[in-house]
C-alpha cells in the first residue's frame, strides 16, 4: 500500500484523472462503489472524536483520497445517493454505512490550489494500533480493493436495508448489505464523511507544497 512520502506518488491504474474545471473545481468521472470507505477529516483537532452524528450538510467543491493496508467492519449497507455542494451543483455518490470499523496504516489527503500554488493535506494514523470508528457514513466516489463480504445481499431494495444502523434509502431504489466486510489495499475517493466516533492512533498531520497525495 502506497504510503505519503516527500516524492510524488504515482497515480493507481484505473482510477480516472482530475479535469480542471471553472473555479479551479476537479471533477472526477463517477463510479458507483460497491464498498465502504473510511475517512480522517473530521480529526483536524485531535486524535479522538465523539459525538458526531450523521448528517446531511453542503460538500466543498472537491474531493479527496484515503488508502488502507486493510478495511475491516461489522454492519454494512449502501445505496445510491446525491452529495450537493454550496455552489448548487450535485453529484452522484454510492452513500454507505458502516457499523464499525478499523483501519490499518491509514493515508488520507487532500490536493489543494492555493494562490502560491499546489500543496497537500496528509494525514496519517494506524500504522502500529488501528484507526477505530463508528457510526460511519461516507459519500464514495470510486473504491479499488480486494473485499470480502460476510452473508452478502445485492439489489435488495434500499428501504429495507437492515445489516447497519439508519442506512435505509428510497423505496424502489438498488441496495446492498452484508454482515461483514474486509477491503485489503483500499483505495477510496470520496466527497464527505460522518462518524460517531474516530479514533486514531498515532496520528500525523502535515501540509506539504505540490503533490503528494496518497494514491
Amino acid at each position: 500500500m502506497p504510503k505519503a512520502s516527500d516524492e510524488t506518488p504515482e497515480v493507481s491504474r484505473g482510477v480516472p484523472s482530475p479535469n480542471e474545471g471553472n473555479g479551479g473545481t476537479r471533477w472526477r468521472r463517477f463510479a458507483l462503489a460497491a464498498i465502504p470507505g473510511f475517512v480522517a477529516a473530521a480529526v483536524l483537532g485531535g486524535a479522538t472524536t465523539q459525538g458526531l452524528l450523521a448528517a446531511s450538510f453542503a460538500v466543498s467543491g472537491d474531493s479527496f483520497k484515503m488508502s488502507a493496508d486493510q478495511l475491516s467492519g461489522q454492519g454494512f449497507a449502501q445505496h445510491g445517493d446525491v452529495a450537493e455542494s454550496v455552489d448548487g451543483s450535485s453529484r452522484p455518490i454510492g452513500l454507505s454505512n458502516i457499523d464499525t470499523a478499523e483501519l490499518t496504516n491509514l493515508c488520507m489527503s487532500s490536493l489543494w490550489d492555493l494562490p502560491i500554488g499546489e500543496a497537500t493535506l496528509v494525514i496519517t494514523a494506524g500504522e502500529d494500533d488501528p484507526v477505530e470508528g463508528s457510526a460511519m457514513v461516507i459519500d464514495i466516489e470510486q473504491l479499488q480493493g480486494n473485499a470480502e463480504f460476510g452473508s452478502i445481499e445485492i439489489g435488495r431494495d434500499a428501504s429495507t436495508l437492515d445489516k447497519a444502523d439508519d442506512a435505509q434509502g428510497p423505496a424502489g431504489g438498488f441496495g446492498l448489505q452484508s454482515d461483514t466486510i474486509t477491503v485489503t489495499d483500499m483505495e477510496l475517493t470520496s466527497w464527505a464523511v460522518t462518524s460517531g466516533s474516530l479514533r486514531l492512533a498515532g496520528l500525523g498531520l502535515t501540509v506539504k507544497p505540490g503533490n503528494h497525495e496518497c494514491f
